[in-house]
C-alpha cells in the first residue's frame, strides 16, 4: 500500500478558487467522461445540489462534476459556473437537443469570516474550473477550505481554521483518494494519538476546551449554547475501482467513518456532513476493501487539512498551538 497525490488517480481534474480577503471559496472535481457517483448525507443542516439524482433507483449513472463550496446556501449558485464550464465544451448527458452536465455538489457555511456579503457564486465556479490542475498540492487555506472553521460550541471567539485537506492510496492497480473541506461544528482528533489537535480553543489560556464536555456542561446548567446556523463538512471519495451507483453510495456511507473517527461530535444536527464517491470504473476490487480504505483516506485528508491550515485574520491554526 503506497501513498501516492491525489492527483494521480486518472480521470479526474481538481480545480480551486477563492477570495481571501472575503475568506470563501470553491472547489472542483471534473470528469469530464462520466464517473459513477454515490453520495451519503448524514448531518441535519444539508445543503447540497441534485443529490436525488444519485439515488440508486433514478436514471443517471455518471456525473461529469462535483464542487464542494462555501458561502452557506448561496454557494449553490457555484453548480451554474460548473455547468456553463462544461457545456462550452460539449460535455454532458445527451439529450438529443443540448449535451446537459450532470453537476452535483454540496456547501458548508463559513459566513462568519471575513465578509459574509461576498460568497461562492456563478463566476467563481467557472474559475475554479478553469483552473483544474494548476497546482499539485491540494490542501490549506484554499478552495471551499479558504474560510472553514472547527470547534464552534462556544461561539467564534474560541473557533479555530479548518481548511482543505487530500490524501490518497495505491494498492496494486487500484486508487482510491479523499479531498475534503474540514469545517465541522465539534473538535478533530488525531486518532493515532487520540488527542485533539484543532476544536474549541481558550486563546488567553492557549488550552483546548473539548467540545464534547462543553456541551454536557451546558446541558447539565441549562446554559445557551451558541450553534450558528451551519457547519458542515464536505468532501468527495476519487477512485478507478469498478462499481455500480448502489455500490458507490455505499461506499459513500462508509466513508463517513472517517469523519466520526476524527471529529467529536461528527454529524451533529448543525452540520450538513457530506460525502460524494466518484470512480471511473476500471478495476476490479473487494466493495470491503474499497469501502474501509475510503474511511481511511477521508480520515488522513481531515487530519492533513488542519495540519496545513494557516491563520486567519485572529483565528489561530494547529500551527499556532504546536508553536505555543
Amino acid at each position: 500500500m503506497n501513498q501516492i497525490k491525489i492527483s494521480e488517480i486518472e480521470g479526474f481534474k481538481i480545480g480551486h478558487a477563492q477570495n481571501d480577503e472575503a475568506a470563501t471559496g470553491c472547489t472542483v472535481i471534473l470528469n469530464e467522461q462520466g464517473a459513477v457517483t454515490g453520495v451519503d448525507v448524514r448531518g441535519g443542516a444539508p445543503g447540497t445540489r441534485e443529490t436525488d439524482l444519485l439515488k440508486s433507483e433514478n436514471l443517471v449513472e455518471a456525473v461529469h462534476a462535483v464542487f464542494l463550496a462555501g458561502g452557506s446556501a448561496y454557494g449553490l449558485d457555484v453548480g451554474s459556473g460548473v455547468m456553463k464550464y462544461l457545456e462550452e465544451r460539449e460535455v454532458g448527458f445527451d439529450v438529443q437537443v443540448a449535451k446537459v452536465p450532470i453537476v452535483t455538489g454540496a456547501i458548508l457555511f463559513d459566513l462568519i469570516n471575513g465578509d459574509p456579503l461576498i460568497r461562492p457564486d456563478k463566476a467563481m465556479g467557472y474559475e475554479a474550473c478553469a483552473n483544474v490542475n494548476q497546482i499539485s498540492q491540494h490542501h490549506g487555506n484554499l478552495g471551499a477550505g479558504t474560510g472553514a472553521t472547527v470547534g464552534k460550541c462556544l461561539g467564534p471567539d474560541y473557533i479555530m481554521k479548518g481548511g482543505m485537506g487530500t490524501y490518497a492510496l495505491q494498492i496494486g492497480e487500484l486508487k482510491i483518494g479523499a479531498i475534503v473541506a474540514v469545517n465541522s461544528f465539534g473538535d478533530i482528533y488525531d486518532p493515532m494519538t487520540n488527542q485533539i489537535i484543532a476544536g474549541a480553543y481558550d486563546r488567553k489560556k492557549k488550552m483546548f476546551l473539548n467540545t464534547e464536555q462543553q456541551m454536557i456542561y451546558q446541558l447539565q446548567h441549562s446554559s445557551v449554547t451558541n450553534r450558528f446556523s451551519g457547519n458542515t463538512s464536505i468532501g468527495t471519495v476519487l477512485t478507478n475501482a469498478k462499481v455500480t451507483k448502489a455500490q458507490a453510495n455505499k461506499i459513500a456511507a462508509m466513508a463517513h467513518d472517517g469523519f466520526a473517527r476524527t471529529m467529536r461530535p461528527s454529524h451533529t444536527m448543525v452540520d450538513g456532513d457530506t460525502i460524494f464517491a466518484m470512480s471511473t470504473n476500471k478495476v476490479e476490487a473487494d466493495l470491503n476493501t474499497v469501502g474501509f480504505l475510503a474511511s481511511t483516506v477521508i480520515e488522513k485528508a481531515v487530519i492533513q487539512a488542519v495540519r496545513s491550515a494557516e491563520h486567519v485574520f485572529d483565528i489561530p491554526s494547529y500551527q499556532d498551538t504546536v508553536d505555543n
